[in-house]
């Protein structure tokens, strides 16, 4: 009897895995499933005349001048001719309060927002130099984010000709070459910013990104910004104007992405992905999604917004099935089906593949041999590294650890933009 209970526990988990992870890579790929659904991602050419004027809020804590600096210098050089640019900070960092003071005293026209707020964190500060907008879009840059000059415009153009409410931009991770999980971070967000997003536009459900999105004005003070309290505030705010039928449209265009940089060691990474997955277990909690339209954009937002509880506990169980399986005596067919979930994960791998080769090709990175071997020899470690952030999130969750712990920025992304852009 215990036998078969164990066999059927395998059978159930080793079917839940992999129809999640068959899911996940079936919508990873939506992008390239057809010349269509290709070409409907890019940004339109921005031939109308600007009829935006934009207020973008770049948060800032414990940053340094170099990076920040060269953050400001793009938003400061854009194309279109109505930006106001509002560097938003904490009264308790009087160190990025110095760095910005001094940006905006040779920047005229920059506006300085200091956030008393006793608990610190991105979303109130963002709501605090709401406050101080003027613009008829908001949008949202962290603080290392590099914006190509005509990004704006093209924004504006999405805005005319599609009539949404929220932009996404698209956001790239460009540093591939600083560490070995770096490659594997750099693709993460190609796929999700290339293709994902496009899908949940698509399906009417998005958790926004936390930078390159735009919102009208009007818009954010009706639904009175983002949540203070949520370590996710950008999936949040998509979660909240999904559910109230408003139209987000994602574009994407290699020349028009906004450049950052990975996580400079594995446990900074823990820490972010840890933050993401709370933030995304809040918004589960939090039940807003519950009010979409659709049954189908439910299923998709439950799915969603339930992977990091789904990661963490296959970081758990998956290690102990397999290794019950590996040593005890099951039938074949419980044997079998036990290693389900390596085949999505091994299609993913060969996607990956090529996946790289079109990431060189659209930022002029030269992919090397040993790149694509770093690809395919870290995917354990790096799918190890998810797990225990995806843990380490669950236990805090249940813990009600709401601990902000935010990404330090080394300007790893500086020198690695700056060669892309020489050689462009």
């Amino acid at each position: 009897m215990l036998s078969a209970l164990v066999s059927a526990a395998i059978v159930v988990i080793a079917l839940t895995l992999f129809a999640t992870s068959g899911t996940n890579l079936w919508w990873m790929l939506h992008a390239w499933r057809t010349p269509e659904t290709y070409h409907e991602t890019f940004y339109l050419p921005a031939v109308g005349k600007p009829c935006h004027s934009f207020s973008i809020i770049v948060p800032a804590r414990h940053e340094s001048e170099a990076v920040l600096s060269a953050t400001v210098a793009r938003l400061v050089n854009q194309t279109h001719p109505q930006v106001e640019i509002i560097l938003a900070v904490g009264h308790d960092d009087p160190s990025t309060v110095q760095v910005v003071q001094k940006i905006a005293a040779g920047q005229p026209g920059l506006k300085i927002s200091v956030d008393q707020s006793e608990v610190k964190n991105k979303p109130r500060q963002l709501n605090t130099a709401l406050a101080d907008c003027t613009g008829d879009i908001v949008g949202v840059f962290d603080a290392e984010s590099l914006a190509a000059a005509e990004l704006l415009a093209h924004v504006d153009e999405v805005f005319q000709t599609s009539n949404a409410d929220v932009v996404q931009g698209a956001v790239q991770l460009v540093n591939f070459q600083s560490s070995w999980f770096s490659l594997r971070n750099c693709l993460e967000y190609y796929f999700w910013f290339r293709s994902r997003l496009h899908l949940h536009a698509q399906k009417q459900f998005i958790p926004l990104g936390g930078n390159t999105v735009f919102v009208r004005r009007t818009l954010l003070n009706e639904v009175n910004g983002w949540d203070g309290n949520c370590l996710a505030e950008d999936c949040d705010l998509g979660v909240r104007l999904s559910a109230l039928g408003r139209k987000v449209s994602v574009a994407f265009d290699p020349r028009l992405v906004t450049r950052e940089e990975t996580p400079d060691t594995i446990y900074a990474l823990v820490k972010q992905r840890t933050r993401w997955n709370l933030g995304f277990m809040q918004v589960l909690h939090k039940g807003d999604w519950r009010k979409l339209p659709t049954r189908r954009a439910r299923n998709l937002a439950r799915f969603t917004l339930t992977q990091p509880m789904t990661q963490a506990f296959s970081g758990l169980v998956l290690p102990v099935a397999l290794l019950t399986v590996v040593a005890g005596k099951f039938p074949m067919v419980v044997t079998l089906t036990s290693f389900l979930p390596a085949v999505p994960t091994i299609a993913m791998l060969g996607f990956e593949t090529a996946a790289l080769r079109a990431f060189g090709r659209d930022y002029d990175f030269r992919i090397r041999v040993r790149d694509y071997v770093s690809l395919v020899f870290f995917m354990p470690a790096y799918q190890l590294i998810l797990s225990w952030a995806a843990v380490r999130s669950a236990f805090r969750f249940f813990a009600g650890n709401f601990e902000w712990e935010k990404t330090a920025h080394t300007g790893a992304h500086l020198s690695t933009s700056a060669t892309a852009d020489d050689a462009a």
